[in-house]
């Protein structure tokens, strides 16, 4: 309980000050470090041919970022397909199947992190630190620029330059920033520096990171066959780093964070918890200051705390301290250094924010604990990743206005401005799309054995199907391991899903936003809804738990909930 406790306050302490220095980041204007981090930023721009000063529209800005993550989609689909020819491959690593390299590229350009491939066996030294590390920095950052920009539509609307045209709607007129300022600022002023100072201090708790190939040992015990063994190596530290503050999630190798060279000691498992929630919590409190409105960053901070301390509470005490905890087999799939407690607290954590490292098998979890994390994900707003957790959150808070605007009789409306017909069936679009996907693929993927893959065919096997949609539309990348995923099945399906799950969430609420700004704003009068009070808060937790819990319901029955009974009633 202690390590619970200091562990999230020490992320919540951390991320105060970080969060005040990313809104002064992500504001563009003059800061101390201009001198220091002009000359990085300035050719950059010049080589994407971009002036950082000139707005644009929600269109323009989308564009810009759909355009970015094509572009680094087919660099990174070359890196995958190539990598026996790259250089840095001294254990002579072989080139990636198609549909495998299809599959990783996505998933790493989705900030998801899901592998269906064994990191240390299946990656070349290069491939890591540039399609996987570089896209574990820049992709989270990506999250970061569209939620600012949503952020700059609902509260500072002003005319975009690249939409100066009076023919045009008016929703496209408003300036929302510039996507390449956003992207490049917050990479270089922010995400590099924490960083590099991660993998110092992971490096000094013996996180590999080297270049060199890693040592040949003679094994102890003859029995196994084996007359060598390859210890793999590399330049671990900086990976993990990057995937732990990016919210990315994955593993340079297989086992992800249960492996002792990825994380040694206590000291770099704290680490690597506290990298997890510290950016997302630094994004709360920066909404505050980026908006000016300290009372709303109050409320979706409450929100997401409230939330993430039942999550947190749940998952240890059903993997450490239930009556199914008590069964010896439960260990199986855990560190002994770590416990059960210290498995259920990163299995909460990781699920809250779209991390999806591990330190144990989530398919060990007892099955009850293994239910929490789904449900995590299906809120995926409880800390949420960079960016996506909040621009999910503002979904969630539209949908309150909204139904907080019925049940009063009113026309609903958020900062003065009416949310009508045509945001509202946006809004309606992402609420339907989770479930269709999910169940969807979930339901074709259990009626055909053959591609199924699970290794438990009961209510187990349920549950790992369910598990990888969720976690792939949620941009989580954890896994109930059982499962043989390795497959052209799970690797296009997965690959939709990927698609489906990140981009409408990140672009919509942009949408519905700048289209927002564009309405001339009413003055505040008695009956105005006022949503910076505990009773919108509770209205808001009570609406979450209903479109994710109550719908998904079914399939949580069928799964963790059955599969907990045939344990419990035999």
């Amino acid at each position: 309980m202690t390590e619970i406790l200091l562990i999230l306050l020490a992320s919540i302490v951390l991320a105060f000050p970080l969060g005040l220095y990313l809104a002064r980041v992500m504001r563009g204007g003059p800061m101390r470090g201009d001198a220091l981090f002009g000359w990085i930023e300035k050719p950059l721009y010049r080589v994407l041919g971009v002036n950082p000063a000139r707005g644009m529209s929600w269109r323009g800005y989308v564009g810009a970022f759909l355009l970015s993550n094509l572009v680094i989609a087919v660099l990174v689909q070359a890196v995958f397909m190539t990598q026996a020819w790259l250089p840095f491959n001294p254990d002579q690593i072989p080139n990636m199947r198609w549909d495998t390299a299809l599959h990783t590229m996505v998933s790493f350009l989705t900030n998801t992190n899901q592998q269906h491939y064994s990191g240390q066996a299946q990656l070349s030294y290069f491939a890591q630190m540039t399609a996987i590390t570089g896209l574990q920095v820049v992709t989270p950052m990506m999250g970061l620029a569209l939620v600012v920009a949503t952020l700059r539509a609902l509260f500072g609307a002003a005319p975009a330059a690249d939409a100066v045209a009076g023919d045009l709607p008016a929703d496209r007129q408003i300036d929302v920033g510039n996507y390449y300022a956003d992207v490049v600022r917050s990479c270089v002023r922010f995400m590099l520096p924490l960083c590099l100072l991660w993998a110092v201090l992971l490096t000094s708790q013996g996180v590999p990171s080297t270049l060199a190939g890693g040592p040949t040992a003679t094994p102890i015990d003859a029995a196994a066959g084996m007359e060598t063994q390859k210890l793999p190596l590399g330049p671990v530290a900086a990976m993990v780093a990057a995937k732990q503050l990016g919210t990315n999630g994955g593993g340079w190798y297989g086992p992800n964070s249960s492996m002792p060279l990825e994380n040694p000691t206590p000291v770099s498992n704290a680490l690597e918890l506290i990298g997890i929630l510290l950016i997302p919590i630094a994004v709360v409190f920066m909404l505050g200051a980026f908006t000016g409105r300290k009372r709303l960053a109050a409320l979706v901070f409450g929100c997401m705390l409230a939330m993430s301390s039942v999550s947190i509470a749940a998952t240890v005490w059903l993997e450490g301290h239930s009556a199914t905890a008590a069964s010896p087999l439960l260990m199986e799939g855990k560190e002994v250094r770590f416990g059960a407690d210290g498995t259920g607290l990163w299995a909460a954590i990781t699920t809250q924010v779209s991390n999806g490292s591990v330190n144990g098998m989530h398919d060990s979890l007892s099955p009850l604990a293994g239910a929490v994390p789904m449900v995590n994900m299906l809120i995926n707003a409880i800390w949420g990743g960079i960016g996506c957790g909040l621009q999910q959150f503002i979904v969630y808070l539209l949908l309150g206005v909204f139904l907080a605007g019925l049940m009063t009789g009113r026309t609903p409306e958020l900062l003065g401005r009416k949310l009508e017909t045509p945001q509202v069936k946006l809004l309606a679009l992402l609420v339907l799309l989770q479930p269709i996907t999910i169940l969807a693929f979930t339901a074709i993927t259990l009626a055909i054995p053959s591609i199924t893959g699970t290794s438990n065919p009961a209510f187990h096997g349920v549950s790992q199907v369910f598990y990888e949609y969720v976690s792939a539309f949620a941009n989580n990348g954890s896994g109930f391991e059982g499962l043989g995923d390795a497959t052209p099945w799970w690797n296009l399906s997965c690959t939709l899903v990927l698609l489906l799950g990140r981009y409408p969430v990140l672009v919509i609420p942009l949408i519905v936003c700048a289209q927002l700004a564009a309405k001339r704003r009413a003055p505040e009068s008695a009956g105005t809804l006022q949503i910076e009070t505990p009773t919108f808060a509770l209205t808001l937790i009570a609406l979450i738990v209903i479109l994710t819990v109550l719908q998904f319901m079914p399939a949580l029955v069928l799964g963790p909930v059955a599969d907990h009974l045939s344990l419990t009633l035999r």
